[in-house]
């Protein structure tokens, strides 16, 4: 995921161009082309005329591979900033509406244009908004489902790659989720957290410390990485992670946060360990690096907990992540437990 400064003009034209090139990549036609370019646009363009300056992230989604909608995919694109925000999201995005003197059709493109498309705002502390451009042309919007899941993951500032990672799983009746961490920064850093990601998909069917085991083994060619597993089913919790990598598990009012050892995969690990637990009412898994500071509480973000996990993770990233690293959030919300 690339996030794009949008200060001036200049910004509004390169978070278009890297939108266009995550479609093209995509592997999409003139038409969503086109509709990735409108959205970019109206988005970054709203930066300047409401918040004076903000944030573009432009990556892409997909459906984890054995699901029934496969090949569904598209660009996803978040707009965030530390504006005025919006007292009353819904009047916002009906067609008209305007605080900027303009024609107040923005938001109404946008979400013309996108298979997804929320808003969080809180008056005074900003918005982030959140598009989902479908890869093919959708004749009805996507059903929602019990359990989603979304990312941000951002390299540091002036580094072409992150050295983080990050993957999802479905199991029968389950899901796993996985961040890593390379040590430091840069393309050794990516390497390392490649590798972990690798690994992670070729450890089908084993438990998450055994996971953890064998990245171990992988890594010792690389500098080391931090990395956490999360297995989800019913209503449990099975977490192992090595290093400084948070997991927490957020509902019904409750945060609780999983436990991991001290150590680095690849180089110094004294005890992989998994640790058992029952899932909190309504669940969320927040699962994040140490590139987003640890302070958050979602219960500071009335609402936003019933928004897309993209969004939530934007949230959080913007609002605690460090400038001096490689920034991943990894939020799952499962429907599976009570």
């Amino acid at each position: 995921m690339q996030a794009l400064a949008v200060e001036d003009p200049s910004g509004v034209a390169a978070a278009r161009r890297e939108a266009v090139a995550r479609a093209d990549g995509q592997g999409m036609g003139e038409a969503g082309l086109g509709a990735v370019a409108l959205v970019a646009t109206e988005m970054a363009t709203n930066l300047l005329k409401h918040a004076g300056r903000g944030t573009v992230l432009a990556g892409t989604y997909g459906s984890l591979p054995d699901a029934a909608d496969a090949d569904d995919g598209g660009v996803e694109l978040i707009a965030l900033d530390r504006g005025p925000g919006m007292a009353d999201v819904l009047a916002c995005r009906r067609d008209g509406f305007s605080t900027a003197g303009s024609a107040g059709q923005g938001l109404g493109a946008i979400a013309r244009q996108s298979a997804l498309f929320e808003i969080f705002s809180r008056p005074g502390q900003g918005t982030a908004m959140l598009a989902r451009i479908p890869r093919r042309p959708r004749s009805a919007p996507a059903a929602t489902q019990a359990t989603t899941w979304g990312a941000v993951s951002v390299a540091l500032a002036g580094q072409e790659v992150c050295g983080d990672a990050w993957g999802v799983r479905a199991l029968p009746e389950g899901l796993e989720l996985m961040v890593a961490d390379g040590l430091g920064h840069g393309p050794a850093a990516a390497k390392a957290a490649a590798a972990a990601l690798r690994c992670f998909f070729g450890s089908a069917g084993r438990a998450p410390a055994a996971m953890l085991e064998a990245m171990h083994g992988e890594l010792r060619p690389t500098r080391g990485a931090a990395a956490a597993v999360a297995r989800l089913q019913g209503s449990t919790i099975v977490f192992a992670g090595l290093g400084n990598i948070s997991g927490v598990a957020v509902g019904g009012g409750e945060m609780r946060r999983m436990v991991s050892m001290n150590g680095t995969l690849g180089h110094a690990a004294r005890r992989f360990q998994a640790f058992t637990s029952t899932l909190p009412p309504s669940p969320l898994l927040v699962l994040h690096s140490d590139g987003i500071g640890s302070g958050w509480r979602l219960e500071d973000y009335p609402g936003l907990a019933m928004l897309h996990p993209s969004l939530i993770a934007a949230v959080l990233f913007r609002d605690f992540g460090r400038p001096r690293d490689d920034a991943t959030v990894l939020v799952a919300r499962w429907g599976a437990a009570p």
